[in-house]
């Protein structure tokens, strides 16, 4: 490791520490380095159970009810929840897993397993490290639609803040940055919901004028979705690390053609076409550690080629989500690559070199630079047609409290610094970094619109068909996958951010698509990615289903 050059944000200096070749996603750095910080002395703690089937059986029981939530049906995570499956925690030893599940560490999301009996969490370590040579099992194979209803009794969130609760199609929200609390770490909540099938009687719900359809379902973890010049739509189902695309829409509201496209991915989350227009010969795929694209002609529904390396980005745990966009003038790629973990300080965190940014190349993959930085995990990315700026739907860090930290939706400006991790929203500092670059108070880019903290803001589209009433033209839709790190939970819903046909937000947003809450504990659907298909309608992926959406204007 070596320091080089600082790089320069808005005038401060902030040091950037390379790193040699290959050190992202290097299993000898996890085999090495301390799990979690875990003592060097757990690493001699034997598990009494190592090894036995039997063990791993009762293992897995014990996760499902306490850890499945979170982490997944098998163990795959999810945005800032890492996989167990795969990655350092099989590297590790297990007495230091036994150490972090006793210990846990709630500013990073993870609560303290140490009121199970010590043979349970053993049982459990067991489990985590059978995972890589067990099948993976179906994602909802052991869980059941909820017994009864239990809707929150907790108080109304103070305002502007809201929950699930209070979620209905058309209500208009806005936050500002005089409208933050202190930060409360005391409160911060692990509350990752329980995915149910969903209900006989549930259905997404959207304003007057509208009506939603199901246009597929079945798919395996069904992510981003992006439409092609010619009207496809191409779908990134990211754990099964394949492509599909998905042609038309039938008289019933289906697809009326099917295809995988590509298969073999690893992670694959953004999808763009390249060059711009109507005749794109590329399809660009953001891998977890790269860039690839396909060779393409319009109409290709099956890859003619094998993908081509572009450009090598950080890999590794934490934000797995790669998203790739192009300027208008074609001569800018740009890459979103979020932090490896909640708030890791990046002066001491050789981890988060290059992570926490969005990157920018050219299009073949050279002139790597910083575009903008600070920015936690900017999931989504979206180029305005009108302005041809660059925009993005950002997750903000967790552990401050329910109503702390805002996720936000905002146009970015190069070179801008948007607060991660020692400050957020303008001039509000993590207490965690307590005095930490004084000199960047000031300097800290609030963004365009706030969003309910936690919301798990992800894929971001501009509305660009003419099926929706005028004054839809152009405005931001995005997908709220929904909170872990709050209760009660926030999100799970699709918004609508007017732009007014001006290109710029005032602040404001509105619930659009709601309903995928079941109760306090349960949820059946996590909205993900968006698109405008071609007939002008509004498609939206959804994890927890396995489906997708299809939200047409009827004007009934």
């Amino acid at each position: 490791m070596k320091i080089v050059r600082p790089f320069t944000i808005l005038g401060a200096p902030l040091t950037v520490i390379a790193l040699s070749a290959g050190a992202f996603g290097s299993s000898l750095q996890a085999q090495t380095a301390p799990f979690h910080k875990a003592p060097a002395s757990t690493q001699q703690d034997t598990n009494p159970y190592a090894g036995q089937v039997a063990a791993a059986t009762v293992g897995r029981a014990v996760y499902e009810q306490k850890c499945l939530a979170c982490h997944g049906a098998n163990a795959q995570g999810a945005g800032n929840i890492p996989a167990l499956r795969v990655g350092p925690t099989q590297a590790a030893p297990d007495g230091s897993i036994f150490w972090y599940i006793t210990q846990g560490d709630l500013g990073n999301g993870m609560p303290s397993a140490s009121s199970l009996p010590e043979q349970q969490r053993w049982q459990v370590v067991t489990y985590l490290k059978s995972l890589p040579n067990a099948a993976p099992q179906p994602s909802k194979a052991v869980i059941a639609a909820p017994a009864a209803t239990s809707i929150s009794t907790a108080p109304p969130p103070p305002a502007p803040f809201t929950d699930y609760r209070y979620e209905k199609p058309g209500l208009s929200r806005w936050i500002k940055a005089s409208d933050l609390p202190e930060p409360a770490p005391a409160t911060s909540s692990s509350n990752g919901p329980r995915v149910v099938p969903r209900p006989a009687n549930a259905w997404p719900q959207a304003p007057k004028g509208f009506a939603v359809g199901l246009y597929a379902e079945g798919l395996h973890n069904p992510r981003l979705i992006r439409t092609a010049p010619n009207g496809d739509m191409f779908l990134a189902e990211t754990e099964a690390g394949n492509i599909k695309v998905f042609r038309g829409i039938t008289k019933d509201g289906k697809p009326e053609k099917v295809e995988t496209f590509a298969t073999g991915l690893n992670g694959p989350f953004g999808i763009t076409f390249y060059p711009l227009g109507p005749n794109p010969q590329w399809v660009y795929v953001g891998n977890l550690n790269s860039v690839v694209r396909f060779p393409y002609h319009n109409g290709d529904m099956v890859a003619t080629g094998k993908p081509q390396h572009i450009a090598d980005i950080p890999g590794g745990t934490g934000h797995t989500t790669r998203d790739v966009q192009f300027s208008l003038d074609g001569k800018i790629m740009f890459v979103s690559v979020g932090s490896r973990s909640n708030v890791d300080d990046p002066d001491t965190t050789p981890e988060e070199k290059n992570r926490a940014n969005i990157l920018a190349f050219n299009p073949d993959g050279t002139g790597m630079h910083i575009y903008a930085a600070g920015i936690r995990n900017p999931v989504g990315l979206a180029v305005n047609p009108i302005t041809g700026e660059l925009w993005c739907s950002v997750n903000e860090r967790d552990g401050l409290g329910n109503n702390l930290v805002p996720d936000y939706i905002t146009h970015v400006q190069p070179g801008g610094f948007y607060g991660w991790p020692w400050w957020y929203t303008g001039s509000h500092q993590d207490p965690r970094h307590l005095g930490k670059h004084p000199e960047l108070k000031g300097k800290v880019i609030v963004p365009d619109v706030l969003l309910q903290p936690h919301n798990a803001s992800l894929q971001m589209t501009f509305y660009s068909g003419n099926q929706f009433p005028a004054e839809y033209k152009g405005d931001i839709f995005a997908a709220e996958h929904g909170s872990w790190n709050r209760n009660p939970r926030a999100g799970y819903e699709v918004i609508r951010i007017p732009l007014h046909q001006t290109g710029h937000a005032a602040g404001g947003y509105e619930d659009f698509l709601t309903g995928f809450v079941v109760d306090d504990a349960s949820v059946w659907g996590r909205p993900v990615g968006v698109t405008t298909a071609p007939d002008g309608s509004l498609l939206v992926t959804d994890d927890g289903s396995e489906s997708i959406w299809r939200v047409s204007y009827t004007g009934k």
